[in-house]
């Protein structure tokens, strides 16, 4: 017996999008938390034209799935972990996305099951005697039971590093990364702390809608883009958000909380991040804070400058 079950946030098509999304006959299911950038361009190249279902960004994977098997993970363009049960023969198909963005879990029931889970608390309470983190990069198939790594940039070999500096190329691929990630039917934000990674992604997306409203007039881009801040009193963070906010327009909300609050807050963020890890709790804190009043505000996604410290170098550890 296999089942896919799903707990959506709805980003693209948030009407008709619900899942479990199927494909054209309705055999497998797909269960699945990300976003595919180029789903437009690989819809195009499907030999099958039949209309989907949804305008989901990520119906794609279950249709590219019928056509091209296991390969599937590697011609997606964005953050993902998804399932794919074929509800004929129960065979069950995973991926994560290269990076490892959206999380994903494994565990093995007592009846020799397999599972996976966003979270790694179901698993545990689902009774699995062995959990683990799914591996970025990383696809699964029921029906020779591995886990095979798809993701392989040629990168990694140092010694093929040989591309001498080019800072405009740095630049353009810097602005195309901000511009694929606008891909949203719901209210969105960015997260603003002052500092120069958030403020470079907040100003290129500042400039971004003020062109896409010139050549699509798209009306909202008119609307200045959301952005938000969060730190103790007094925080210089809060003072520098502020004045990037002002120099690139946006309508700018810094909200600051007590050292009480944040301990107060301790026992939900271990139990969401489900680590004991000092840094990572450490940082989370102010951003879970920060997130249930942008939830309030009926803002679903935001944009950060999260990553690029790891890219760049940009701390000693």
């Amino acid at each position: 017996c296999a089942s896919v079950a799903h707990e959506r946030l709805a980003i693209v098509d948030p009407l008709s999008g619900n899942q479990p999304l199927f494909s054209h006959d309705k055999s497998r299911s797909l269960s699945v938390n990300g976003e595919i950038y180029n789903h437009k361009q690989l819809r195009a190249g499907l030999k099958d034209q039949t209309p989907f279902r949804t305008e989901s960004d990520c119906e794609i994977i279950v249709h590219l799935y019928d056509e091209i098997g296991v390969d599937v993970a590697s011609k997606l363009d964005g953050d993902f972990a998804f399932v794919i049960l074929d509800e004929n023969t129960g065979e069950l198909y995973a991926a994560r996305d290269p990076i490892g963005i959206n999380s994903l879990y494994m565990g093995a029931g007592l009846d020799g099951s397999t599972w996976f889970s966003s979270e790694a608390k179901p698993l545990v309470a689902a009774g699995c005697i062995d959990v683990s983190v799914f591996p970025p990069g990383h696809y699964y198939s029921s029906t020779d039971g591995k886990l095979v790594k798809y993701y392989k940039p040629s990168w990694t070999d140092v010694a093929a590093a040989k591309q001498p500096l080019d800072l405009e190329l740095v630049r353009q691929t810097f602005i195309d990364a901000v511009e694929k990630r606008l891909m949203a039917d719901v209210p969105f934000g960015v997260l603003l702390s002052g500092g120069l990674d958030s403020s470079l992604v907040a100003s290129v997306i500042a400039r971004l809608r003020r062109k896409r409203f010139l050549e699509h007039g798209v009306a909202d881009d008119l609307k200045p883009t959301k952005s938000f801040s969060i730190g103790l009193d007094g925080s210089p963070d809060l003072a520098a958000a502020q004045t990037v906010a002002d120099f690139i327009g946006t309508e700018h909300y810094g909200f600051t909380f007590t050292v009480q609050e944040g301990i107060d807050a301790l026992s939900d963020v271990i139990y969401h991040l489900e680590t004991y890890d000092v840094t990572t709790i450490r940082a989370g804190t102010p951003m879970f804070l920060l997130a249930r009043k942008i939830k309030a505000m009926g803002v679903k996604m935001v944009m950060s400058g999260e990553g690029a410290d790891e890219i760049m170098a940009g701390y000693l550890y």
